[in-house]
């Protein structure tokens, strides 16, 4: 588990501190004892289980898969996309997490069929083995767009990547998101033509 603690910036509020309520004469006007106290106060930090920074992630996240497809199927009526939208945190880094936009196939010089996904994620890293997908993870704002060459796996019953396909089954990586919408439609061009238009960009 990761020694990692996350607050809410958003609840340190600066506002002015509450009235003091005297006790006393609040007993002598209603005859009640008010033992309800907030849990923290406005200047005090409240810190956030890593379940609760997983949820906000994901939301974060899932909102970006969905835009980001909107904005890939409105380029032209001749591609388009299914939208399978999920997401996933890193574990014991709930703040680190990359979402699933889409997934289609394609074809390319060595390869008649090769299916690929599409995700973002919203940190850097390099691409590594099976084991450990994200390899050398770069701590900051930067977020990578990056697709892949998959395969069923009929053993496992589900899919791995394919690294037989490019280089290792990567087919693009960057942090820049013009490049990435620009390598996603290429994926999903029909013809020449409009392979032209959108290399044009």
């Amino acid at each position: 588990m990761s020694n990692l603690r996350y607050f809410d910036a958003a609840a340190v509020a600066k506002t002015a501190p509450p009235p003091k309520i005297a006790v006393h004469t609040e007993f002598l006007r209603t005859g009640r004892i008010n033992r309800h106290r907030p849990e923290w106060h406005a200047d005090e930090k409240r810190y956030l289980t890593h379940q609760e920074v997983a949820e906000r992630t994901g939301r974060k996240l899932q909102a970006a898969a969905t835009v980001t497809h909107e904005r890939i199927n409105a380029f032209h009526a001749s591609i388009r996309f299914p939208k399978v939208v999920f997401h996933r945190t890193l574990q014991g880094r709930p703040h680190l997490g990359y979402c699933h936009v889409t997934t289609a196939r394609t074809k390319f010089a060595q390869f008649n069929d090769v299916r690929w996904s599409f995700y973002i994620a919203n940190f850097f890293s390099e691409i590594g083995d099976d084991e450990q997908f994200f390899d050398s993870v770069k701590i900051g704002y930067s977020r990578m767009y990056f697709a892949v060459a998959t395969e069923m796996d009929r053993d496992a019953g589900k899919l791995i990547l394919n690294r037989s396909v490019h280089e290792n089954g990567l087919l693009f990586r960057t942090a820049e998101p013009k490049e990435a919408l620009k390598n996603v439609l290429l994926l999903g061009a029909r013809n020449e033509q409009l392979r032209r238009i959108i290399n044009s960009l």
